[in-house]
């Protein structure tokens, strides 16, 4: 690791300190510091060198080191007010000195010293707070390919080994730049309290029993009731509270980021909390705007929910290891020019794929195809366009097929979910997040998923029985996702629209119950005795480089440029009105739309941005054998599928 890394990974602290140092109250110093660490991250393997709260126990990272966490915004709570400077007095020497609260939660103050809060030189700031979780449905293989592309290595922070305790952070020599002052940091008459944001308390020695005592205190007591707020069940990983300093306009609520910042795990956070909390139950009630709720959601013990204190953060505009992070950039050209030349092959053998997958059927893995690289791309008024949500009529039902069909995706895409459609779950299941006034939070749901995701709908599940007045709200959630891509959150006293790009794919015996852009029944060519068997010695055959080209292929194609020239416009309109002439009954307006998102998916999985001839011809060729099997199934079921 180069000598920076050592340094800036351990002390980022002491490099902001010395832009601050050199540049006092100019506000000059902060630019140079978000510059300083972009330029260092871009040197040659830099960003793999530090640590990720993705892969990292938080147990094993120092505090105030640099960090960085991929991460999914769940909520944003109101801007908080902190101390940009302030000033200190020293009561013995009289000597002032100024210091930045900048990517602090605990302003650093020594044993003699005490904030002078008149100084005319203090300043307030304001920043931003996200709450933020690891990305929903995240695929094992890519948290796999993120840890083995990271160089990262770290071992235990002592201050959290449980043997010890009663050492606060400040006795590890090995991570303070500044030992001796650090050490007196917290030195001075008790106090608990912020101001601006910062806060700040004394008495070391106290200080060290309760740091360690009070964390765990509190993990205790919170970890059972407090909710991380996670919109999936059964995902791990930390929550963070993310403190964002610049630009916090042009993010939004699951938006998906890579943020580098400074860890702030300090227990001090917690004790003061606790003392707040207790300190506001003697208050007025009409006098103290936060309830103790709101205290305890948008204050929660550092070792449960750490903060970052972000320096960089870049929207993510997919999560894919195996691709460049902006596929926008000159850099990622030469990648991108490099796999196109070789998408025939990669294809083909994901059709092959697939064809098994869904046993030997070839023309509902060619639709699956289409499927998985349809995305959103853009909105004409309220109507999505792009979006091609597939329902697979047909499937065995008490079978293990949709399970097992599920995980083939799962190998194949960066996030999924999969919903079992039972009465159950569907009448107590909580889809649709909703504010909560007491807490003062955004309460997630289901539907509170990131751009990208396949959200696999299994209604082979699904028996007779009555779904009651929540059931029936997430039926309508579904239904609106599907048709609307959005989500309405519910805000108790309105609504409020999520729009939204989420492919949703469905698995039925018969139609399925949720409008569906397109229905194409299951003609299996074998039955496996033992489907689990087939399906696992499927995965086992595909070679991990030729399923890693798989997965580049589907995440590729989706941010493709597409358009269609005039004289293919032109064409497709004689084509219609051809074939409106020969039976009108046989195409509406609806299906040409259809046909032309068909077409669009068709031509960008053989890896051409614009529509031929050849490509429409092939569009068209596939709904009729659609059409015609949908037909042919009517018939032998009598009725409609």
């Amino acid at each position: 690791m180069p000598v920076w890394g050592r340094i800036g990974l351990s002390h980022p602290l002491g490099i902001v300190q010395g832009f601050f140092a050199q540049n006092g109250v100019n506000p000059d110093w902060e630019k140079k510091v978000i510059e300083y660490f972009k330029e260092k991250l871009k040197e040659n393997n830099a960003p793999k060198w530090v640590p990720s709260l993705n892969e990292v126990p938080l147990h094993y990272l120092k505090p105030n080191s640099f960090v960085k966490f991929r991460c999914m915004i769940q909520d944003m709570f109101d801007p908080e007010f902190y101390m940009g400077v302030y000033e200190t007095v020293n009561q013995n020497t009289k000597a002032h000195v100024l210091h930045f609260g900048k990517y602090r939660d605990v302003a650093e103050c020594g044993p003699q010293q005490e904030l002078d809060l008149n100084s005319p030189r203090n300043t307030t700031l304001e920043r931003q707070t996200f709450y933020c979780v690891p990305v929903p449905g995240e695929s094992t293989w890519v948290k796999e390919a993120y840890v083995n592309a990271n160089q990262a290595r770290v071992s235990p922070s002592t201050s959290y080994t449980p043997s010890r305790h009663k050492r606060s952070y400040e006795d590890d020599d090995d991570m303070d730049l500044q030992p001796n002052k650090q050490k007196d940091q917290h030195a001075g008459a008790r106090q608990a309290g912020s101001v601006g944001g910062l806060q700040w308390c004394g008495e070391p020695k106290r200080l060290e029993t309760e740091a360690s005592t009070g964390q765990q205190l509190n993990s205790l007591n919170l970890s059972s009731p407090f909710d991380l707020n996670f919109p999936l069940p059964g995902e791990k990983g930390p929550a963070c509270l993310v403190k964002v300093y610049e630009d916090w306009d042009c993010f939004k609520v699951n938006d998906i980021l890579e943020l580098y910042g400074i860890l702030s795990v300090d227990p001090v956070l917690s004790i003061l909390n606790n003392d707040e909390r207790d300190a506001s139950a003697l208050l007025d009630p009409m006098e103290c705007t936060d309830t103790a709720e709101e205290q305890r959601v948008h204050s929660p013990p550092a070792s449960l929910v750490p903060r970052i204190h972000v320096i960089l953060a870049q929207k993510l505009q997919h999560i894919n290891p195996l691709l460049p992070a902006c596929l926008n950039k000159e850099e990622s050209k030469t990648f991108v020019s490099s796999f196109m030349s070789e998408l025939s092959p990669v294809r083909a053998e994901l059709l092959g794929f697939l064809t098994h997958a869904l046993l030997g059927d070839s023309l509902a893995a060619e639709y699956l195809i289409l499927h998985l690289i349809s995305t959103v791309y853009t909105r004409r008024d309220v109507l999505p366009l792009g979006k091609f949500t597939v329902n697979l009529s047909g499937c065995p039902r008490n079978s293990t097929f949709t399970e097992h069909l599920y995980r083939i995706i799962q190998h194949l895409v960066p996030a999924s979910f999969r919903l079992q459609m039972t009465i159950e779950n569907m009448n107590h299941l909580k889809f649709i997040p909703h504010k909560d006034y007491t807490a003062n939070r955004l309460v997630s749901g289901l539907l509170q998923l990131p751009s990208n995701t396949s959200l696999v709908i299994d209604e082979t599940l699904l028996e007779q029985g009555q779904l009651d007045t929540p059931g029936v709200h997430n039926v309508t959630a579904l239904s609106n996702l599907i048709t609307w891509q959005k989500v309405d959150y519910d805000f108790s006293y309105h609504q409020m629209e999520f729009p939204c790009n989420i492919n949703v794919f469905i698995t039925s015996e018969g139609r399925s119950l949720l409008p569906a852009d397109c229905q194409i029944h299951l003609q299996p060519q074998l039955i496996p005795p033992n489907m689990e068997e087939y399906m696992n010695s499927l995965l086992s055959a595909v070679l991990p480089s030729v399923l890693n080209k798989f997965r580049i292929y589907l995440t590729l194609l989706r941010f493709l440029e597409y358009s269609i020239s005039d004289e293919i416009t032109k064409a497709v309109e004689d084509d219609f009105v051809e074939m409106r002439k020969n039976d009108p009954q046989s195409i509406t307006a609806d299906d040409l739309h259809q046909l032309l998102v068909v077409a669009r998916c068709l031509s960008l999985s053989a890896g051409q941005t614009t529509l031929s001839r050849e490509r429409w011809l092939r569009a068209k060729q596939l709904e009729s054998l659609r059409r015609t099997r949908l037909q042919q199934q009517k018939c032998v079921n009598g009725n409609e599928l």
